[in-house]
């Protein structure tokens, strides 16, 4: 079953606390409570459809562990850590290498790679290792390396330390 994380938005405060809940999840989840079905159908009823307005308006997200993934992969080259909101009843996995494939590369003002992915991150070379062209569709790989910095590697082509840029 995929797992589910709602964001509060606006006025209110994203619970970060190891079993808080945001309010208008608590709202729906306190319904349970109440023993007569009537009263509890309408308190659901009622709860359900503010949760519903404050995603429609952008003051809840909704997201899923997939999504979640995603965006962790999407993250990968940043060094900050995601709020413990965002990883809740889930094990932190830590993601050490990504693999794509080029969009674009070119040569920057100071010799320096600057590659484009296919997911429109860019990373740029810092060491001063010689590197041949870069085409795009190549398959690219990088990994995480020693103190924090990251291996940009295209079989046949070359590797060099790069960080990201965006």
């Amino acid at each position: 079953m995929a797992g589910l994380v709602i964001l509060m938005a606006g006025g209110a405060v994203a619970a970060d606390k190891k079993g808080e809940r945001a309010g208008a999840l608590k709202a729906v989840v306190d319904c349970r409570a109440i023993a007569d079905p009537g009263e509890r159908l309408a308190c659901f009823d009622k709860a359900a459809a503010a949760l519903d307005a404050a995603e429609a308006k952008g003051d809840v997200v909704v997201v899923d562990r997939g999504q979640m993934r995603e965006a962790r992969k999407a993250a990968f080259g940043f060094n900050f850590q995601m709020p413990s909101f965002m990883t809740q009843g889930e094990k932190e996995e830590e993601l050490t290498r990504l693999e794509t494939t080029i969009a674009s590369s070119r040569l920057n003002a100071s010799g320096k790679w600057v590659v484009k992915l296919a997911d429109g991150a860019t990373w740029t070379q810092i060491d001063t290792e010689k590197v041949r062209k870069l085409p795009a569709g190549a398959p690219v790989t990088i990994k995480a390396a020693s103190l924090g910095s990251y291996m940009l590697s295209v079989k046949g082509y070359g590797s060099f330390r790069a960080k990201r840029e965006n």
